[in-house]
């Protein structure tokens, strides 16, 4: 097993900053809307730059408008 890792490159990635930002607009939508971040994690495109990964559909997030007093 030892041998195919030292065969094998493994490629490391990192987050840009859009992608963090992506992951805690996910984690807010999720709390806001009390669903679960599962399927929104799972349905992010992500795409290597030179600034690291980046999400090329981020979540949308929709606070509710306050009523006025």
């Amino acid at each position: 097993m030892e041998e195919i890792k030292k065969e094998q490159e493994v490629k490391k990635f990192k987050l840009s900053h859009q992608a963090m930002g992506s992951f805690m607009l996910a984690l807010q939508k999720t709390l806001l809307e009390e669903i679960d971040i599962v399927e929104i994690l799972q349905d992010l495109e992500l795409q290597d730059s030179e600034q690291g990964l980046i999400v090329l559909n981020p979540p949308a997030v929709v606070f509710p408008k306050k009523e006025e007093e």
